[in-house]
């Protein structure tokens, strides 16, 4: 920030007017902006008949700083930050166990993938109770009981020492004096914006999880940068199709593109080629076996339209289908790439082989 003689004004920031924003807190002052982003981020979201008490019954935040093990550590929603968090204390030792509504777990992402990392989650300890709505949490002392009903209408009890409500995140909008200068907010409570993040007040900006969109990191610094160049002049683009999605679970889960069932809906002809960690070299030899590389490619032009991955490292291997959809590769392109060897890579390579089918196009 210095570098780049970026000043720093400590404390919360709430818009005056268009062009004035008024600081309270340790740099107490106004100041005046040609142009402004908002990147206030998001908190966790909770339920209607939840009281987060962010002792027992808690948040992310919370579970970041826990100060003990918990013994039973039950966890509402089976997203990415439940399910990182969960095995995370799985491994220290807690008991825990996950409350889905959905029929799967990660219910956004690639069914094959869902699949596969409970899969491989069940085998390191955690329990999965699916198809169930969470209807009571109450605590007493140190006890938090969770009460649901499962896809037959029954009722299920839980008991444990916390509870982790993580059932998603949502704009962080508060006290910014967004009502007073008209900067329109939709029902959800995110930012309202245009192609190029502007929101209804020309010369404001929004990105990141403020606005609609996946709630990644990664997202909210493309758009930033895009930000920036349309007010240097420039024409830049984001492609929201390719910002790869990641679970850091171990082994991790990674995507880019389409799931299969959205080709379903959308009516798009695919085909899918699939390759197992455990036949790789790489993965036999550091012993993280569990997972697989699938590839989804167009029935009839061959171009990579999803690429869905469990397994070690594949945090960074996604990167390679990304850059491979940027440019419109077909899976035959990909297949025909020397890989090093043994690399977790390879499994890239082979899952994009199943998918052309080894045969060139029109043969």
């Amino acid at each position: 920030m210095n570098k780049n003689n970026i000043d720093i004004f400590e404390g919360l920031g709430s818009y005056i007017d268009a062009t004035h924003i008024k600081i309270e807190g340790k740099d107490a002052q106004i100041i005046e902006a040609k142009n402004s982003i908002i990147a206030t981020g998001s908190k966790p979201g909770t339920l209607p008949f939840i009281s987060l008490d962010k002792e027992r019954v808690i948040t992310s935040t919370e579970a970041l700083k826990l100060k003990e093990i918990p013994k039973h550590l039950v966890i509402i929603g089976g997203g990415v930050i439940g399910l990182e968090l969960g095995q995370v204390y799985c491994r220290l030792g807690a008991k825990v166990s996950v409350i889905e509504y959905a029929d799967r777990i990660t219910p956004i992402m690639d069914a094959g993938l869902s699949k596969e990392l409970m899969k491989v989650m069940k085998k390191q300890g955690v329990k999965f109770f699916l198809s169930h709505g969470v209807n009571k949490v109450s605590r007493k002392g140190d006890v938090v009981k969770v009460t649901a009903k499962d896809k037959k209408g029954g009722e299920v009890h839980f008991e444990g020492d916390y509870c982790l409500v993580s059932v998603g995140r949502k704009a962080y909008t508060k006290g910014l004096g967004l009502e007073k200068i008209g900067v329109d907010v939709n029902e959800r409570g995110q930012v309202s914006v245009n192609d190029h993040l502007q929101t209804n007040i020309s010369n404001i900006y929004a990105i990141g999880d403020v606005v609609k969109g996946a709630m990644l990191a990664h997202k909210a610094e493309e758009e930033g940068v895009v930000v920036a160049e349309y007010l240097a002049g420039e024409k830049p683009h984001i492609n929201y199709n390719l910002i790869p999605g990641i679970v850091y679970t171990w082994p991790e889960a990674a995507a880019v593109g389409k799931t299969e069932d959205e080709l379903k809906t959308e009516k798009i002809e695919y085909k899918a080629g699939k390759f197992s960690m455990r036949a790789l070299g790489r993965s036999r030899a550091s012993g993280d076996i569990d997972g697989f590389v699938k590839v989804l490619a167009d029935k009839n032009t061959d171009e990579i339209l999803g690429v869905h991955m469990v397994g070690a490292r594949v945090a960074d291997l996604i990167m390679e289908a990304a850059v491979a959809m940027e440019f419109r590769a077909s899976a035959e392109d990909l297949a025909r790439i020397c890989h090093g060897h043994p690399t977790y890579s390879e499994a890239v390579k082979e899952a994009a082989k199943a998918a052309w089918d080894g045969k060139p196009l029109n043969a």
